[in-house]
C-alpha cells in the first residue's frame, strides 16, 4: 500500500450508514422506491430530493418515474443514485434485480453529520419495523464509521464502519427456525418486529463507538447460518 495514502488523520465527521434488502412479490401494480422514502422519512424528517442513473443527479425523486425505469429495463438489474437536501447530506445507492423470489432492492442509505451532531439511532429500530411490515425487509445492518459529513472520500486509509444493529426479515427467521435464531451465543438479545405469528428479528449491537461488536457480529452471523427449518 502507498505510504501516501496510510497516512490518517481522524475525521472531524460521522456517518451513519444503513445498509437493507428488501423483496417484493413482482406484480402490476407494484411501486419501487418506497423503502428508500421510508428510510429517508424516519432518519431525516424529509423525503429524498432527487435522483438519477449518473452523477449529476437533475431528476425530481419519483418512485413512480423510478419504477418505470426499472421496468424498462427488466430483465436486465438497475442501478440509480439517489440524493437529499442540502441541509442533511444524504446520498443513497439502489439496485434492483428480478429473482426468483420476486423484485430485490439492495439500498445502501449514508447520511452525514457533524462530530456535535447526535446520530438518530433511536430511530434504527422503529424503521426495521416499517420496514418488516410495510416493505417485505429480508436483512438491514445498521453502522456507523467516523468520516467527513459532506460524504467526500478523502486519498486516505479509513477506519471500517462499526455496527449498530442487525434486522433478519421474517421470510430467513422462519428458515432458520424462531426458537435457534432468537438465542444467538452472544449477549445480545433481539427484539421481535412485526406480526407475532411471522417475526423478523432485530439485534442491537451498540452505539458505533466499540469496534469490538464486529466479533459479536461474526458469532451472530455463524449461529444464524447454522440453524436449521422446522423449530
Amino acid at each position: 500500500m502507498a505510504e501516501a495514502f496510510t497516512r490518517t488523520s481522524p475525521s472531524a465527521g460521522r456517518q451513519l450508514v444503513v445498509a437493507f434488502r428488501t423483496t417484493h412479490p413482482a406484480h402490476e401494480d407494484l411501486v419501487l422506491g418506497g423503502a428508500l422514502e421510508t428510510a429517508w422519512r424516519t432518519l431525516t424528517g424529509a423525503p429524498p430530493a432527487g435522483w438519477g442513473t449518473a452523477e449529476p443527479v437533475n431528476l425530481p425523486w419519483s418512485p413512480r418515474q423510478l419504477t418505470d425505469l426499472v421496468r424498462d429495463r427488466a430483465p436486465d438489474p438497475t442501478h440509480v443514485i439517489v440524493v437529499g437536501h442540502p441541509d442533511r447530506p444524504a446520498l443513497a445507492w439502489i439496485r434492483v434485480t428480478r429473482t426468483t423470489a420476486g423484485v430485490e432492492e439492495d439500498v445502501t442509505l449514508t447520511l452525514g453529520y457533524r462530530q456535535d451532531e447526535a446520530l438518530p439511532l433511536e430511530r434504527v429500530e422503529p424503521l426495521a419495523e416499517a420496514l418488516v411490515v410495510e416493505h417485505g425487509l429480508t436483512t438491514m445492518l445498521t453502522s456507523v464509521r467516523r468520516a467527513s459529513r459532506d460524504l467526500t472520500t478523502a486519498p486516505r486509509l479509513q477506519a471500517p464502519p462499526v455496527p449498530v444493529a442487525f434486522t433478519l426479515g421474517a421470510r430467513d427467521v422462519q428458515g432458520i427456525g424462531l426458537t435457534h435464531a432468537r438465542r444467538p451465543p452472544v449477549e445480545v438479545r433481539p427484539l421481535a418486529l412485526g406480526p407475532a405469528s411471522a417475526p423478523a428479528l432485530h439485534y442491537p449491537l451498540g452505539d458505533g463507538s466499540d469496534a469490538g461488536v464486529w466479533t459479536e457480529l461474526r458469532h451472530l452471523a455463524t449461529h444464524l447460518r447454522s440453524g436449521v427449518a422446522g423449530d
